[in-house]
């Protein structure tokens, strides 16, 4: 369960959070914010689960909740004509880069293994390999404040377990595993598909190389 101290986010809020986080990193020289850099990276298409179509008016009520927890502070920046915003995330949590970088992760793209969350926090922060990730996950999710991670059980086939955020409070477990293991069944078929397709490939291109090595084979003993 989460501490009460803890924020409780919407999903939209959680979005907004991350991409602060994401963008403060990447692309340091458009930070802080405004609020239309903020919508087109809630809205992004690639890098987000799930994809959202938030309007600059809802982005602009979950900027309102965020200052209210302290989690967003706003200024005008250099320029002293547009509003811009930047996260507190950090100061209010009392955590560091790594923390910080994971709970980005989560709440961008939804539920992960280790190993996703390494590859996905590789432009946040460089972790030195998935046991360092998983460390730091153990040691969220047994934070004294307040667990900031929870470890989802293992879905069918999988080798490795998912943890999600409880910045949006606990985790249905159930609607969680049912949706993921629908989306792992519809992808896996595509994913056989295209591998038997591409051993069909090989094969050809592997009976051509025979034929060719066969052919020089001859070729070469005629010359001797």
């Amino acid at each position: 369960m989460t501490d009460s101290r803890l924020p409780s986010l919407s999903p939209l809020e959680a979005r907004v959070l991350g991409v602060l986080i994401e963008k403060q990193v990447t692309t340091p020289d458009y930070y802080p914010l405004t609020v239309n850099a903020l919508v087109a990276g809630c809205n992004q298409k690639s890098n987000r689960d799930p994809v959202m179509n938030a309007s600059e008016a809802e982005v602009e009520m979950a900027l309102d909740a965020l200052k209210r927890q302290t989690l967003v502070i706003d200024s005008y920046g250099a320029s002293g004509r547009v509003m811009r915003y930047a996260h507190n995330l950090p100061k209010v949590l009392d955590i560091g880069q790594a923390a910080t970088s994971l709970l980005a992760a989560l709440m961008l793209r939804g539920a992960q293994t280790p190993g996703e969350l390494r590859t996905g926090c590789e432009r946040l922060y460089r972790f030195a390999d998935i046991s360092s990730v998983e460390a730091y996950l153990e040691e969220m999710s047994a934070r004294a404040a307040g667990a900031l991670v929870t470890k989802l059980p293992k879905q069918p086939g999988s080798r490795e377990h998912r943890w999600a955020h409880l910045l949006s409070g606990t985790v249905p477990i159930e609607s969680v595993t049912v949706a993921s293991a629908e989306q792992i069944g519809s992808v896996t078929t595509g994913e056989i598909a295209a591998l038997k397709s591409t051993v069909a490939e090989l094969r050809d291109q592997v009976a051509e190389l025979r034929a060719m090595v066969e052919q020089l084979s001859k070729d070469f003993g005629t010359a001797r």
